[in-house]
């Protein structure tokens, strides 16, 4: 075999090897390329709406919590956003307003509230809510799941907010005797601030967009 036919014979061989190979990593194989995870969605922009007239003290707590003091009224945490500490201060001006079945619905300034008038009432202070929803529109407001500041649980029947881990309800369900001795208006039915949580168990939890 001469030197040339040889060269052929290799380069022939090199060729069948490379093509197969070739053909082998452009075949799909039903795999999806990998896509990294979105970052977190940022906080939707608002400003807080400007608070009611009162003779109220705006208080505030060190930490990222909100505080429930003796006399019923909330303390805002110091490490929170504006937003949330108006939608607190906000939310002690309903808590010697009554129940009241509707109130809140048709306008924010009302003679008493129910549940979702309540929340509407904190949320809109706080600038997240430009117009009153009742219980079963809180089911598609703002995004699945608890939020990092707000969190509305609600269901067709009733709502209720947890507002930096204080929990804003019309219902004293969950508040046990011992607690309402420190706190009387804690088992009082209407716009009141409750010592402690509840059971989600059969609500639906939804947060404004970032909080």
């Amino acid at each position: 075999m001469t030197s040339r036919a040889f060269a052929l014979l290799l380069f022939t061989c090199l060729l069948c090897a490379v093509a197969p190979a070739a053909a082998l990593a452009q075949t799909p194989t039903g795999g999806t390329p990998y896509q990294p995870p979105a970052p977190p969605a940022p906080p939707t922009a608002t400003t807080p709406v400007p608070l009611p007239q009162s003779v109220l003290p705006r208080v505030t707590v060190p930490g990222p919590a909100a505080q429930l003091m003796p006399n019923g009224l909330a303390a805002a945490p110091a490490d929170a956003p504006p937003q949330v500490q108006n939608a607190i201060w906000a939310a002690n001006e309903l808590q010697q307003m009554p129940y009241k079945y509707g109130g809140g619905h048709r306008r924010f300034i009302d003679t008493g509230y129910d549940c979702s008038g309540t929340v509407s009432w904190s949320l809109h202070f706080a600038g997240l809510l430009d117009t009153p929803l009742d219980s079963s529109s809180f089911m598609h407001w703002g995004q699945r799941g608890p939020g990092q500041w707000f969190t509305v649980y609600t269901n067709p029947g009733h709502a209720f907010v947890v507002i930096a881990g204080l929990r804003l309800d019309t219902s004293a369900a969950g508040v046990t005797a011992k607690v309402a001795k420190k706190i009387p208006t804690a088992t009082e039915r209407g716009p009141r601030w409750r010592p402690t949580l509840r059971s989600a168990r059969g609500f639906r939890a939804r947060h404004p967009l970032g909080w």
